[in-house]
């Protein structure tokens, strides 16, 4: 009871906001380059064992990389129930899109192996293709349009509304700076793919991953910067005009709002978050150089410096806003009125403290046992035991 009383309503706040951040960014590290294998898989293996020798470097890990996937899930759901219900009302045909491909991927291990016809065979690889090139796009279009602002309202008792059939709908996602950012996201979790190919598998595979993971981490860098440029002169932001009460309710109909500043004076006002997309821009050059080079483990960990920079970019640039509204900016949800209670969030970080050292410290060890190559030996020595 004491340390519940000592942390504050507003720091359980902002500490879920960063707990949220380490899931999602956890599950881009990990999950990431999963997807990444995928959207290589035809192009980084030309024959049957090539593939099934790029699809048992991840076999074995991706189904515990999908924890961080549904802890954050699970997170928004406990934590900001507001966010998880006003975005999943709004982005439910991308969300169910997403789902449809990610179930794509067991089915797509499961079976591919289960026939030797090549026709077979090939539409799986495709599956396992969608499974993981589409789910990455959408990630990105997604984080372009909360960026943009979604069009809704919240009513009197904070019931959503969507402005537009068609967006509710999915077609209203594809606009050019959403596709913009899903291609950045694409383009980064590809690299991501390809140096863990370059670490986990042997020649042809892993020379085939480094060249195409040096024209998608070019991709990445360029349009990372693109999208820069167009939040700054092209979107305009948000800010909170009105203060807002410490240990206030969550309710964002109680707090005024304005969209009348660029996104990037985030920067002048807090001018230290700039390490982010410096981190960004550094994590995804430097994992060029290592897979232009010889660089294995090491271009895996800049690619994971990237993508943790890229990441904090969006949330640090939009902090303290989680999805703000184009239609009704007052509807907007901020970290400080879109939480649970007080003793909700005080609870959860109780339990996260407990579990969340054991999963990383399983994880770890996961991967220690697992280390080494795949080697086509592997896969024609144990045909019956790998995918």
């Amino acid at each position: 009871m004491i340390l519940y009383e000592l942390i504050s309503f507003d720091t359980l706040r902002v500490i879920w906001w960063l707990l949220l951040g380490v899931l999602l960014i956890g599950f881009a590290l990990t999950d990431g380059f999963d997807m990444g294998v995928g959207a290589l898989l035809p192009f980084v293996a030309k024959t049957d064992v090539e593939r099934r020798i790029a699809i048992n470097t991840v076999g074995p890990v991706w189904e515990g990389n999908q924890v961080w996937f549904i802890l954050g899930g699970g997170a928004i759901f406990a934590a900001w129930p507001p966010l998880y219900a006003v975005s999943f009302s709004g982005f439910y045909l991308a969300m169910f899109t997403v789902l449809a491909a990610l179930i794509l991927r067991p089915v797509g291990f499961k079976y591919r192996s289960k026939r030797e016809s090549a026709a077979w065979r090939n539409g799986w690889d495709w599956a396992l293709f969608a499974g993981g090139a589409v789910p990455a796009l959408i990630f990105g279009v997604a984080v372009g349009n909360v960026l943009q602002g979604v069009p809704f309202r919240l009513t009197d008792d904070l019931f959503p509304m969507y402005e537009g059939a068609f967006y509710a709908k999915f077609l209203g996602l594809l606009n050019p700076f959403a596709l913009l950012a899903g291609v950045v996201s694409l383009a980064m979790l590809a690299m991501h793919g390809a140096a863990w190919l370059a670490l986990k598998a042997e020649d042809p595979v892993a020379g085939r991953a480094r060249r195409i993971g040096t024209v998608a981490g070019l991709v990445a860098i360029a349009t990372f910067a693109l999208a820069g440029l167009w939040l700054a002169f092209g979107i305009d932001g948000y800010r909170i005009t009105s203060e807002v009460a410490a240990n206030g309710h969550s309710n964002p109909l109680h707090s005024e709002v304005a969209r009348d500043v660029s996104w990037l004076a985030a920067y002048s006002a807090r001018p230290w978050i700039a390490i982010a997309p410096i981190l960004g821009f550094l994590g995804m050059a430097m994992a060029v150089m290592k897979l232009r080079g010889d660089g294995e483990v090491s271009a895996l960990l800049w690619s994971k410096l990237g993508i943790f920079g890229i990441i904090s970019t969006v949330g640090l640039t939009m902090f303290p806003f989680i999805l703000p509204s184009s239609i009704d900016p007052k509807s907007s949800l901020t970290v400080w009125d879109a939480s649970s209670s007080h003793q909700t969030l005080f609870v959860m970080l109780v339990v996260t403290l407990i579990f969340m050292p054991i999963i990383l410290l399983y994880t770890a060890w996961v991967y220690k046992v697992l280390w080494g190559k795949v080697t086509e030996a592997d896969i024609t020595g144990n045909s019956e035991s790998v995918y």
